[in-house]
């Protein structure tokens, strides 16, 4: 066995190491160095290379926790799992190809979940719309920040309207994937833009008409301190509501200016996070990759410190 760094009971995904690190038995080492015992399959430019996984499952004991949807490919704005709900049968239907490939990996890997993450609603006018706001809502000053976040809420309503059907699409997608890969867990992760077609009330309608079936919710702090900016619900209104059926968190601070910042770095209220995450999830500690191990290390200090 390597020897270990000094342990933590965090998760560190691989889209942490960016370009540095391809190889996952490397990626795996440096993790160990770091304290961590287990991994994330995470989006990244270069995907891991996955050759050596045994040999260093063997070495480290290392485990994998999860497999992001599109880790398999490189990191782009359209993942793959986006397409579960596309009202074209063809786009579905390589989306589920995708997905399948992706469990299968998980599988090889020994990882119990596959993330879904973002599920853009398939309009090139609504996509248009939603960056042009997102552009607003930076650019605003804070009396113009109220208009905009008036706008946000109008069209986020018009982009649950418009998705209805999407949303159907992808229960099924699931709930075929679910029949066909009953070992394997699937969880569905909001998406960043206003578009996405899993907002609150919409996350709230795939959890309730696949209860029971092994699909449940993951969160991401970045995404939802985005989201809570243009004033859409918050962290504690997607805790409040979906942390009994949480299958995992993504770890990541952000600010007025980013997000993928390492836990600590932004404005993110992490004591709130620690009162609502249950213990037994994976926390995956999920940074850009141009935060070293100095920063990552920093960050499990952090969260340790608030009771994580």
């Amino acid at each position: 066995m390597t020897k270990p760094g000094i342990p933590n009971d965090f998760t560190l995904s691989t889209a942490c190491y960016g370009p540095r690190l391809r190889a996952i038995d490397d990626q795996a080492l440096s993790a160990v160095a770091m304290g961590f015992r287990r991994l994330e399959l995470g989006l990244n430019d270069n995907p891991s290379d996955l050759a050596g996984w045994e040999d260093c499952r063997r070495e480290t004991g290392m485990s994998v926790d999860s497999v992001v949807v599109g880790s398999l490919k490189p990191k782009s704005d359209s993942y793959s799992g986006s397409q579960l709900g596309s009202s074209d049968a063809n786009q579905r239907e390589l989306a589920m190809n995708s997905t399948r490939r992706h469990i299968r990996v998980a599988q090889m890997l020994g990882a119990p979940t596959i993330v879904v993450r973002g599920a853009a609603v398939g309009s090139d006018k609504l996509d248009a719309e939603a960056r042009l706001l997102a552009i607003e809502l930076d650019e605003a000053n804070a009396d113009g920040r109220i208009l905009v976040r008036e706008k946000v809420s109008e069209f986020v309503q018009r982009v649950q309207k418009r998705g209805q059907k999407q949303i159907e699409h992808l229960c099924r997608s699931l709930h075929k994937l679910r029949s066909e890969f009953p070992e394997t867990q699937i969880a569905i992760e909001p998406g960043l833009a206003f578009n996405d077609l899993l907002n609150f009330e919409a996350m709230q309608w795939v959890l309730d008409d696949l209860a029971g079936q092994g699909v449940g919710y993951w969160h991401d702090t970045g995404r939802i301190y985005q989201r809570e900016r243009a004033g859409l619900p918050g962290q504690g209104a997607w805790l409040d509501t979906f942390s009994k059926h949480m299958l995992g968190i993504h770890l990541q601070d952000a600010d007025d200016e980013e997000f993928d910042l390492p836990p600590g770095a932004g404005k993110i209220d992490f004591r709130l996070l620690a009162e609502y995450v249950p213990k037994n999830v994976p926390h995956v500690i999920e940074t850009h990759s141009k935060h070293g191990r100095a920063e990552v290390l920093g960050a499990v200090q952090f969260l340790v410190g608030l009771g994580f």
